[in-house]
C-alpha cells in the first residue's frame, strides 16, 4: 500500500534503523516521499537506504545519537544541506528497560530519560522550525510521537519507562497548542503489543520471558501496522489532525 498524498514530502524519521522506524521510511518512500533516516546504526541504515533508493524512492541515511545535542545538530544540518527543509518529523527513536524501582538502576533511568524524552525534544528543537515555514508557506506540516500504552496504563517494574511515555504524550498535547494554531499538526500514537526488537534490550530474565509470553498468547501488532496508520495520519487533508491515536491488538484490548 501506498499513500499518493505524501508524494512530494520531506521526511525525518528518528530510530530508523528497525521496528517502526524502518517500517514507516520504507512506506513514506513507497509513497513518493523523501526519507531522512537517523538511528544510531549507521551500516542498517545504508543498507535501508540502498533498499529504499533500489525502489526508486530517496534517501538519506545520517547516523546520529539523539542523546548527544551535538550529534542531533550535525545530523540536522546534514538533512538541510541534502534535502532543505522538511515538513514531517516522526520521533520513533525509543528504548524500553524495564526493572523493579527498587533495584535502582539510574543507568536505566538515564538513558530512557534521555532517549525518550530528551532525545525527542531534541529533534523537535532541530525540526520545528522547518515545520513552521512550512506551515507558514501553505503546506501540510506534521509532526507525530510515537508513545505507549503505557503512558497511561500501568505495567509492575515498568515505572520509569511508563513515566517517559507518558511525558512524551503530554508533550504532545501541549505543543498541539503552541503548533497547532500555526496550521502545523501533532499527533500522538499509543500502540500497545507491537512486534520490534524493543524487548531485546531487557536485561532481567523473568522480565524478558513475561515478554516474551505475552507474545505467546496474544496476536502482536506489527511494525507496518504503525507505518500504516502514521501514513494514513499524515496523508489527510491539512485542516484534519489525528491528534491521539491508541492502538492495540485486539486480544489486547
Amino acid at each position: 500500500m501506498s499513500y499518493e498524498n505524501l508524494a512530494g514530502r520531506t521526511a525525518v524519521i528518528t530510530g530508523a534503523a528497525s521496528g517502526m522506524g524502518e517500517a514507516t521510511a520504507l512506506l513514506l518512500a513507497r509513497s513518493g516521499a523523501r526519507v531522512a533516516l537517523l538511528a544510531r546504526r549507521a551500516d542498517r541504515l545504508q543498507t535501508l537506504a540502498a533498499k529504499i533508493e533500489a525502489d526508486g524512492g530517496t534517501a538519506l541515511a545520517v547516523a546520529v545519537d539523539i542523546t548527544d545535542p551535538a550529534s542531533v545538530s550535525a545530523a540536522a544540518a546534514r538533512v538541510h544541506e541534502a534535502f532543505g527543509p522538511v515538513d514531517l518529523v516522526v520521533n520513533a527513536a525509543g528504548v524500553m528497560l524495564p526493572n523493579p524501582i527498587a533495584a535502582g538502576r539510574e543507568d536505566e533511568w538515564v538513558g530512557m530519560i534521555d532517549t525518550n524524552i530528551t532525545g525527542a525534544l531534541r529533534i523537535i528543537r532541530a525540526f520545528v522550525p522547518d515545520l513552521l515555514a512550512a506551515a507558514d508557506a501553505g503546506r501540510t506540516a506534521d509532526l507525530v510521537d510515537i508513545s505507549s500504552i503505557g503512558a497511561h496504563v500501568t505495567f509492575p517494574d515498568y515505572a520509569v519507562y511508563g513515566a517517559t511515555k507518558a511525558a512524551l504524550t503530554h508533550l504532545s498535547s501541549s505543543l498541539r497548542t503552541e503548533l497547532g494554531p500555526r496550521r502545523v499538526r501533532v499527533t500522538n500514537i499509543e500502540p500497545g503489543l507491537t512486534d520490534t526488537e524493543l524487548g531485546t534490550h531487557i536485561d532481567n530474565p523473568e522480565l524478558s520471558g513475561q515478554l516474551d509470553g505475552m507474545f505467546t498468547a496474544l496476536e502482536a501488532l506489527s511494525a507496518d501496522d504503525i507505518a500504516d496508520l502514521i501514513a494514513y495520519t499524515t496523508s489527510r487533508p491539512a485542516r484534519v489532525n489525528l491528534r491521539q491515536l491508541i492502538v492495540l491488538p485486539t486480544q489486547q484490548a
